[in-house]
């Protein structure tokens, strides 16, 4: 074989990345759930005789098991019971307008511009509209059996059995999910210093992204959980401290790194003991074997260990004197009416809302105008290719019809061999804990562990056997052609990639945060958002600067990794952003390096040389702004020598020479 033609059967980047699977622990626990949740509501209807209505209750336990993917136990609360109960909505609307004809279309079209809408505020909303919409479509499209509250009864049911399992152990392991967050963060911390200084290439950014991760998830399970909490708990409260403690660990990281120099092992070491510490809630001593620091860098790694070790050990928290590093949470029914005015003021929420309304309209309309066996289907794929915050639509596109194929197969082996009744059973029991098995696996694998899951249960209602073969695959390609079409290709916002508007907010926001970690002067109320050189910035609003930004790049990265899966040109201009978004992430790292280093006994610099970076960082973000392509912007960046400043300087010169042309 020629090495010309062997190249031409080599798959296209986009294509594997789409396939490749993700790597992801094993949940056991929601395994064990997943089996018990789906295969139980089908084993007592075939012993009453009632084998639909099991079916129907499996079918809103795997809603429940698709939604179980919280660990700490108040936010599994809200990730089950909050979609079930629209949910529930959803089948009521559509049972209602089953066999109506047009008003049934109407009324699904509708439904799905509100489903469109509710999926912008967040990820709760969003499964909850997806649900909305699923079984609005299911009651509109399947004769569903007994009176129209069985079916909402039974599924909601369903789902609350997924729900009971989930918070079996609440009672024995309260606030162990919290501990165990705040505890892998310090982990990875420790990852991150044994990083500093390495001379293989990326670990140290590899472990860095990490620790921004755990970061996010930690703080996501601590302040939601606080947001529930009546009041402050002395135990929310020490978690609190020890997240906030280990951010002086984490800035002194990056002043340790552009040292470039090995810290000794006793430092990861030490994180290491207080993760422990964490994990087990033990509050006495701890022997710290730390070196004795020599240096700038040296110190401030030591100074916070040893603050982050006061913090861990100590008996006794202030539930006054705790700042949130992300800010403290307004309670839910503030949250809840904030995203109501922002959902139904937004325009983005409306122009997804209609999107999705118009892809679903045009399905109903065709199925109702031509004779598609088992026609919700077409409705039901449209409804889960087009969520553009799951991931690209072109994409899903793609994996949910390999992954019906997929599914097919073993559908076709379980219609086919397993005789209806008893030993459907055993063959749920084997089925279902596949979907949270590979669900984090990506898209395409979880739609092949639900599709012989789904077949299954509803040869149950319509008893077709492998019938339902042939309709499932031809009605799931319509589904994913008018995805394709109407909702993607049809609207040019989807060939362009949102990562240089997205960068040029983070530019510009970096700005923000070096004219807060140099300024100088008297203290300023709501500092951060209009902080330049001449105001100080307290230490706490300037964390939450930082975390904030840390938080948006790691988006921005999520978004780039998305971008990439797109076919040209869209996949080949997200990746010229990426030089620059590692720029970014080095500009960040070197600011907070030079404030440490100014903390620790370093030379400030000037408030002109601040302002002076700041203005050219500025100046790189408008730059980027709206464009998917990159302007040039001057590289001469003089500054004084010797500075605590230079390197900063040299990262944003590097920055600037990315955009500039050749």
């Amino acid at each position: 074989m020629s090495r010309e033609f062997a190249i031409g059967l080599t798959p296209p980047d986009w294509l594997m990345r789409n396939l490749r699977p993700q790597q992801a622990p094993v949940n056991r626990p929601a395994v064990a759930r997943a089996a018990v949740a789906m295969t139980l509501p089908l084993a007592v209807g075939l012993a009453v005789g009632r084998p639909a209505y099991g079916a129907l209750a499996s079918m809103g336990a795997l809603s429940g098991v698709i939604g179980d993917t919280a660990d700490a136990y108040r936010m599994r609360l809200l990730n089950i019971a909050v979609p079930q109960f629209f949910g529930a909505v959803g089948i009521t609307v559509g049972s209602a307008v089953h066999g109506h004809g047009w008003w049934a279309v109407a009324a699904v079209t509708g439904v799905a511009l509100v489903s469109g809408m509710m999926s912008t505020i967040g990820a709760v909303a969003s499964v909850s509209g997806l649900l909305l919409l699923l079984n609005s479509v299911i009651g509109a499209g399947l004769p569903l059996p007994g009176p129209w509250w069985l079916a909402p009864l039974l599924m909601t049911g369903g789902g609350a059995l997924v729900l009971v399992l989930a918070l079996l152990a609440w009672p024995l392991r309260g606030g162990v999910p919290e501990r165990t967050a705040v505890a892998d963060t310090y982990r990875t911390v420790a990852e991150l210093l044994a990083a500093c200084g390495s001379e293989i290439p990326g670990e140290y950014e590899d472990a860095r992204r990490a620790v921004t991760q755990a970061l996010n998830q930690s703080y996501d399970v601590v302040l939601a959980r606080r947001a529930l909490h009546h009041g402050r708990s002395p135990d929310l409260t020490r978690l609190l401290a020890q997240l906030n403690a280990i951010t002086p660990v984490v800035e002194a990281a990056p002043a340790a790194q552009l040292a470039g120099v090995r810290l000794p092992p006793e430092v990861p070491q030490a994180v290491r003991h207080l993760a422990q510490a964490v994990e087990t809630g033990y509050t006495g001593p701890i022997g710290l074997a730390l070196p004795d620091p020599a240096g700038e860098t040296a110190r401030a790694v030591d100074h916070a260990l040893r603050h982050a070790a006061d913090v861990v050990t100590s008996p006794d928290i202030d539930l006054r004197g705790v700042d949130d590093r992300l800010g403290r949470p307004a309670a839910l029914p503030v949250r809840a009416a904030r995203a109501a005015r922002d959902v139904t003021l937004s325009a983005g929420s409306w122009r997804y809302g209609l999107r999705l309304a118009l892809c679903i309209g045009l399905a109903q309309v065709l199925v109702s105008i031509i004779p598609v066996p088992r026609s919700y289907w077409v409705a039901l794929t449209v409804t889960f290719v087009l969520k553009p915050d799951f991931g690209s639509v072109f994409s899903r596109a793609l994996l949910r019809a390999l992954g019906t194929v997929a599914g097919l197969v073993v559908a076709a082996a379980v219609l086919a061999e397993v005789p209806r009744g008893w030993w459907d059973v055993p063959v749920m029991l084997l089925l279902a804990p596949l979907i949270p098995v590979l669900t984090p696996r990506g898209y395409g694998y979880q739609t092949a562990a639900i599709t012989p899951v789904i077949l299954l249960l509803s040869d149950f209602l319509n008893q077709q056997g492998t019938a339902l073969l042939l309709p499932r695959l031809v009605d799931s390609l319509i589904g994913c052609l008018i995805a394709l079409v109407v909702g993607y290709l049809l609207w040019p916002e989807s060939w362009h990639t949102r990562v240089g508007a997205r960068l040029a907010d983070a530019v510009a926001e970096t700005a923000r945060y070096v004219e807060a970690a140099f300024g100088t002067g008297t203290a300023a109320a709501g500092a951060g958002a209009g902080a330049g050189p001449g105001t100080a910035v307290e230490p706490a609003a300037r964390a939450r600067m930082r975390r904030r930004l840390y938080r948006d790049l790691s988006v921005i990265r999520t978004e780039f990794q998305r971008a990439l899966t797109e076919p040209p040109p869209t996949g080949r201009r997200a990746a010229a952003w990426w030089p620059l978004v590692v720029a970014v992430e080095r500009i960040v790292d070197a600011t907070t390096a030079a404030r440490v280093r100014v903390r620790h006994g370093a030379e400030p610099p000037s408030a002109a040389e601040v302002s002076q970076v700041a203005f050219q960082l500025r100046e790189l973000a408008e730059g980027l702004r709206d464009t998917e392509v990159l302007h040039p912007v001057r590289t001469d960046l003089p500054g004084p020598a010797g500075s605590v400043l230079e390197p900063l300087r040299q990262e944003v010169a590097a920055a600037r020479a990315i955009t500039s042309p050749r």
